[in-house]
């Protein structure tokens, strides 16, 4: 009996886990064990249909694992290598991990299978690459803002910390009012009014530091996250534009190719009905 070509084989399964069609079943397996995930935390569907929900979660968590199996098989080391099975390896051994008493968590860890949404769907990957190749820059403007925070904080502390302990009697507790008034949150009515009933110009103070967070700074980092998906938007498009070229590029060689094998056809061509005709003299 013959040996099964491996490579061959490897090849096959390779093109399998990545066409269209199985990526699709895959993706509604997750939305399937989403669906499910949802449902068992439902006291009233886990009393009627509970063993159902538990072997469907089971079946959907079999097939992420032979899913993970054939892509291992096929790319081996090379699996390693995407960022994207990495996160897809990791969020399916957390639920191989055994949900004890130590680690009751993992129970709850079990819906970051619907995360693997992101890795499927390459227009959610695409917003997931921006955003962290936004990170960088982002660093900067969290700095700048850390520092506005804790120069308004200190200022908060000194100027109402003695009448409203609670809200500004330490740096830490200002740095939370702060962060509850750069949110918006209740701002007003919950903190800036009574404030201003004991110092009535302490609107002074809130109004410039609400326009320099909430309105500016924070306003910078959808500035950075729109670039940086525009960045993005840009180098698929001269990668796309890279790739065009390259098969036209090869195109024209093949084409080349077949020119002068042509040429070099039609002459022995010539050169067969040459010598027939000699022959035929």
């Amino acid at each position: 009996m013959a040996l099964p070509d491996l490579s061959s084989l490897r090849h096959r399964v390779g093109t399998l886990v990545e066409s269209d069609r199985f990526q699709h079943a895959i993706v509604a397996v997750i939305v399937l064990n989403a669906i499910v995930l949802g449902l068992e935390t439902s006291q009233v569907a886990m009393a009627v249909a509970g063993p159902l929900l538990v072997t469907v979660d089971l079946m959907c968590l079999t097939v992420f694992v032979v899913e993970i199996a054939l892509k291992l098989y096929a790319f081996r080391f090379g699996f390693f290598r995407s960022g994207w099975n990495i996160f897809d390896f990791s969020v399916v051994a957390i639920a191989l991990v055994p949900a004890t008493e130590g680690f009751a968590v993992l129970r709850a860890l079990r819906i970051l299978r619907v995360m693997r949404l992101i890795s499927m769907v390459p227009t959610m990957r695409k917003v997931v690459q921006a955003l962290v190749g936004a990170i960088p820059p982002m660093g900067t403007v969290i700095a700048l803002l850390g520092l506005v925070f804790y120069v308004f904080a200190v200022m908060a502390t000194k100027l109402f910390g003695q009448s409203f302990p609670d809200w500004f009697g330490t740096v830490g507790a200002s740095l939370y009012s702060l962060f509850q008034i750069m949110t918006l949150e209740s701002w007003s009515m919950g903190i800036v009014r009574p404030v201003m009933e004991a110092y009535p110009y302490a609107w002074v103070f809130f109004v410039p530091f609400i326009l320099v967070t909430t309105f500016a700074v924070m306003n910078l980092f959808v500035a950075i996250i729109v670039n940086s998906m525009q960045s993005a938007h840009e180098d698929e498009a001269r990668a796309a534009e890279r790739q065009r070229h390259d098969d036209l590029v090869a195109l024209s060689e093949e084409v080349r190719a077949l020119r002068r094998e042509i040429r070099l056809l039609t002459r022995e061509v010539d050169a067969l009905s040459q010598g027939e005709e000699a022959r035929q003299r």
